[in-house]
């Protein structure tokens, strides 16, 4: 019941009011009018009537964490959420409804959603994307707000356009964001069963193919292997057909698509079309019949049923396509079926070898070698050498119709002269099997240049012999004796192996025994043992061990019985006439001074004591010297330190002798091992008479080897026989080159100079 509008039964609804103006409810921005003051109150503040306020505030606390925008904060984060709808079916006695699944995607980054359906095969209806990413609105009555993370949960209708979906799961990192958030996670629910479906599944039971349907989905397998390709080399072997031989493959299998191309090595001159392609890409079918079907006999499908017509809504099964050659069957030594041709598998390149490694973990890649039957060799006939020019120029004659010098400039370059090294051989020689007795005293020098393999004989002039020296055979090459001149082989020429010591060679009708060979020979034949035999110290060493494998104790008696001293050393000419008596028979001479050499001591020889002796005997008989008696005296005086040591200090002995003997000369001395000699020729200087041309000479006294009376003059022979034990047990060869200098500073000689020491 209402009260009448009458004083004292109304009440005054604006007392306390300060505000009665109106609310901004209308605006004009660019040009167009809109409505602004949905949500202001109407006079005074107060709402208006069926007006509701939306809250303005969210009803979760405010999180902890960054200030940064949401576009930052929570870029690339989305919320997945499976759900599905229900649609009806009108007109069908099947089914009358059907369960839709879709996925729901929430992008926190500006809350837009899109929902996706999945495609089903057989579905008969659109699928895909069914809303397109966007912010969606609520349903009626807020559809001025849009749907934000707060109304998505488990187990709950969510309606997208008057389309009711049902959320049933999502997935873990939806869960774990709602509960960060403070939602309640619900449990995930069931999904119906659709009869469409269910009708679907029974039908295919059903049907029961014979084989599975074909399904040809390369897709990822051309993404995976686009350009990777193995190769493998091998063979058909067609020996057996009219005019066939073996043919040279490349297999290239294409991982992209599983398919096999073939192509053919075609050698040069081959009589063969220059067409490589052997098979075309292609899959390679396994098991091919003996007898290949004709065209269209085999196809690529094989139809199993059809249900209905062709293009019109109609169904075939097809059946599955025969086995096909793949990766895991091809491998080296393996033999493929190409359509009838046997194709072997010999081996494979690097690619190829590192993919097997890592799929199938082979380790072993042994390629196979392929055995080629090889035609008869027609050996191009030579016309014989006409005598016009060299058999070089009459050869290059019939090969081309200009000829032209040919020639090794590789091995011409690698053994021409480089600085002090020549390249060059040389041997002594001398000429054997002459009946002129004059020719057998004849001294040769045969040079073999190694960057033409030419040689030249050289013969050392000689006076007084009768036999005019200098160039004995031009340089050239030598050919070997006994060959017909007239032939269309070509002559044999000397090589460096040819020449040796020992070695006897018939060179343009002279026959040379080569006898020695100079140090650089020598040293070359050495250094380079692969291509010398007769210098490699190796094959010596073990030829001789097999000879005289039961001689060794007797060979070591013969080697101890040489050396008198007990110290290891044997001369020369000792140790070769040893070696000559064991294996004469077995060794050349150049082996044995190989072995000579590979066991001589290097070290600079001495001096020969008549050497020195001659060259002091010459030099006081050029410059008469008679004032020994001082010079011992002298020389005594200063040696008061150790007496009768005979050793003094170099300036000591320069200040004492100044006698003209010249600086070579004296140099010479100091290289003797004993110097003693001249203290006793000193003291036997009252017992020496004199001969003619001569002041002095120089008596052995106890000389136990041969006199060298024809090396300088006839008064020279070897005293160190003579001399007393004191002198011969000094072995200073310092003191001895002090004293001689010494002494020659001392006598103030003429010529000789004071501060150099040499003579002027």
């Amino acid at each position: 019941m209402t009260l009448p509008l009458l004083p004292g039964n109304t009440f005054n609804r604006n007392l306390g009011k300060e505000k009665f103006h109106k609310s901004h409810h209308f605006d004009f921005p660019n040009g167009v009018p809109t409505i602004v003051g949905d949500e202001k109150p109407g006079i005074g503040g107060e709402p208006l009537v069926g007006q509701k306020l939306k809250i303005r505030h969210s009803v979760f606390p405010k999180g902890q964490g960054t200030d940064a925008p949401a576009w930052v904060a929570f870029d690339k984060q989305v919320l997945n959420f499976q759900a599905y709808f229900q649609e009806a079916v009108q007109e069908k006695r099947e089914e009358r409804y059907r369960i839709r699944k879709v996925k729901i995607y929430f992008y926190l980054e500006d809350d837009t959603i899109q929902v996706i359906e999945p495609e089903v095969k057989n579905s008969g209806i659109p699928q895909g994307t069914l809303i397109r990413r966007h912010r969606i609105p609520l349903p009626f009555p807020n559809e001025d707000m849009y749907y934000t993370v707060d109304h998505f949960n488990i187990n709950q209708e969510i309606v997208f356009y008057s389309r009711t979906f049902m959320i049933t799961d999502c997935d873990a990192f939806t869960k774990n964001f709602l509960r960060k958030m403070g939602a309640r996670v619900n449990p995930p629910a069931c999904v119906p069963e659709d009869p469409y479906n269910e009708k679907r599944e029974e039908l295919r039971k059903n049907m029961q193919p014979l084989r599975p349907y074909e399904k040809l989905d390369t897709l990822r397998q051309f993404l995976d292997h686009d350009t990777h390709v193995l190769r493998f080399y091998g063979y058909w072997d067609d020996s057996e057909t009219m005019f066939g031989d073996l043919r040279e493959l490349v297999l290239h299998y294409y991982l992209a698509d599983d398919t096999i191309e073939i192509r053919e090595v075609i050698l040069p001159n081959s009589g063969r079309d220059a067409v490589s392609i052997f098979l075309h890409r292609s899959r390679l079918p396994k098991h091919v019949p003996e007898r290949l079907p004709h065209p269209g006999e085999i196809t690529d499908h094989t139809i199993l049923n059809v249900f209905g017509q062709m293009g019109h809504a109609g169904r075939y099964i097809l059946d599955g396509l025969k086995e096909m050659y793949k990766d895991s069957d091809l491998m080296i030594g393996a033999v493929i079926n190409v359509w009838g041709r046997k194709v072997v598998i010999c081996d494979c390149d690097e690619f190829t070898k590192e993919y097997y490694r890592n799929k199938y973990g082979i380790a072993e890649f042994t390629p196979i070698k392929i055995k080629s039957k090889e035609g008869p060799k027609i050996e191009k006939e030579i016309a014989p050498y006409t005598g016009f020019g060299s058999e070089e120029d009459s050869l290059n004659s019939t090969l081309k119709m200009v000829p032209h010098v040919q020639r090794n400039m590789l091995k011409f370059m690698e053994n021409d002269r480089q600085g002090l090294d020549g390249n060059v051989l040389r041997f002594s020689a001398r000429m054997v099997l002459d009946s002129n007795p004059i020719n057998s005293e004849r001294k040769f020098v045969i040079s073999y240049f190694l960057n033409d393999d030419t040689m030249s004989i050289f013969e050392p002039p000689i006076s007084n012999s009768g036999v005019v020296g200098g160039k004995f055979l031009e340089r050239g090459k030598i050919k070997k004796p006994n060959q017909e001149l007239f032939k269309s082989e070509p002559s044999q020429y000397f090589t460096v192996h040819d020449l040796f010591i020992g070695a006897k060679l018939c060179l343009n009708g002279h026959s040379f025994l080569l006898v020695d060979a100079d140090e650089y020979t020598l040293c070359y034949m050495e250094k380079h043992a692969d291509e010398f035999l007769k210098g490699n110290i190796c094959s010596i060493l073990s030829k001789l061990k097999t000879i005289n494998n039961d001689k060794s104790l007797e060979i070591k008696r013969m080697f101890a019985a040489q050396d008198f001293g007990s110290c290891g050393i044997i001369r020369y000419d000792q140790f070769r006439d040893i070696l000559l008596e064991i294996a004469q028979e077995h060794f050349t001479p150049h082996e044995i001074m190989t072995i000579c050499r590979y066991y001589s001591i290097r070290e600079q020889p001495g001096s020969d004591l008549c050497v020195v002796l001659a060259l002091v005997q010459e030099q006081l008989r050029k410059h008469p010297f008679e004032d020994f008696t001082k010079l011992t005296q002298a020389f005594t005086f200063e040696d008061h330190v150790q007496p009768w040591r005979f050793m003094l200090p170099e300036p000591e002995v320069q200040r004492r002798w100044r006698e003209p003997i010249r600086r070579p000369s004296v140099l010479f001395i100091l290289n003797c091992r004993k110097f003693a000699l001249i203290q006793d020729l000193m003291s036997e200087r009252q017992s020496i008479s004199v001969t003619q041309g001569h002041r002095f000479k120089i008596v052995c006294k106890r000389s136990k080897g041969e006199v060298r009376r024809t090396f300088f003059t006839q008064r020279v022979v070897r005293i160190w026989n003579a001399l007393p034990e004191r002198v011969v047990e000094v072995d200073s060869i310092t003191t001895f080159k002090n004293v001689v200098d010494g002494y020659l500073r001392r006598m103030g000689l003429q010529g000789y100079g004071e501060r150099t020491g040499e003579w002027d």
